[in-house]
C-alpha cells in the first residue's frame, strides 16, 4: 500500500478490459491511487498475479482493509466509500437501471467477449458473425440506445455523467473501435455511436491510451 491509501494492480493497458474498468471510476472519479502492472501473456503472469490477489486475475485493488479484487467489486466499494465522486446515478431509478445494466455487463457477453477481445491500438477485421455474437452486438446496441434515451439526456454518458456503468462498458466502446463494428448494421439509430465517441473524448481513455502505446513500444524493444 501506499500513502494515497490505493494501489490498483492491472494488466496491460493494451488487452486488459476489465483492469480499465475501474482505473477509469478512479481517474474519472478524482480519487488518488497508484497503479502496479503484472505484465500478461507471459510465463510467469500467473504467479505474479497470485502476488497480489487471491483471485489469480487482475484488477486488484489494495485497501486499508486489504485486496479488493474483481472490478464490479471494486466499483462498488468506491462508490460507497467515495460518495462524492457520484459513481452512482443520485436517482433510485437509475441507479437500479445502473447496477442492472453493469451486472448484466459482468455476467454476460461471452460471444463478444471471446471473439472480440480488447486489443485497444489495433485495426482488425470484424470476425465472422456468428448467431450469439450478433445478438450480443444487438443488446450493446439496445442498452446504451434506451439508457440514454431514458437516463442520458443532460451529458454523454449512460446516465448522464460518467458513472460506474460507463466503466463497465467502456472496453466494449473499445472493441467495437479495433473491429470496425459498423454499429447501424445492429439497430444502431446514432446514439451508440455517439456513446463510442463520448468514452474516447475523456481524458482518462486518452492517457490509458498513452500509457497502453508506451507498454506496447518497450515490449517491441
Amino acid at each position: 500500500m501506499t500513502g494515497t491509501g490505493y494501489t490498483l494492480v492491472i494488466g496491460d493497458k493494451n488487452y486488459s478490459s476489465w483492469s480499465l474498468r475501474p482505473w477509469l471510476a478512479l481517474k474519472t472519479g478524482g480519487i488518488p491511487f497508484e497503479e502496479e502492472r503484472v505484465r500478461l501473456r507471459q510465463p510467469d503472469s500467473k504467479a505474479e498475479i497470485f502476488r497480489h490477489s487471491p483471485s489469480g486475475k487482475v484488477p486488484a485493488l489494495k485497501t486499508d482493509i486489504g485486496i479488493i479484487h474483481d472490478s464490479l467489486a471494486i466499483l462498488e466499494y468506491l462508490a460507497e466509500q467515495h460518495p462524492q465522486a457520484h459513481l452512482w446515478p443520485e436517482d433510485r431509478e437509475a441507479r437500479a437501471a445502473a447496477r442492472s445494466i453493469s451486472a448484466e455487463m459482468h455476467s454476460s457477453f461471452v460471444a463478444l467477449r471471446n471473439d472480440m477481445p480488447m486489443d485497444l491500438l489495433s485495426q482488425l477485421p470484424a470476425p465472422p458473425m456468428s448467431e450469439a455474437l450478433e445478438a450480443n452486438i444487438r443488446r450493446v446496441v439496445a442498452i446504451w440506445g434506451d439508457t440514454r434515451d431514458r437516463f442520458g439526456k443532460s451529458g454523454p454518458f449512460l446516465f448522464g455523467a460518467f458513472t460506474n456503468a460507463d466503466a463497465m462498458y467502456a472496453p466494449v466502446a473499445t472493441r467495437f473501435r479495433t473491429y470496425g463494428i459498423d454499429l447501424g448494421q445492429f439497430g444502431d439509430d446514432g446514439a451508440a455511436s455517439a456513446y463510442v465517441d463520448a468514452i474516447y473524448a475523456m481524458p482518462a481513455m486518452a492517457e490509458w491510451t498513452k500509457g497502453a502505446e508506451a507498454e506496447m513500444k518497450a515490449r517491441a524493444s
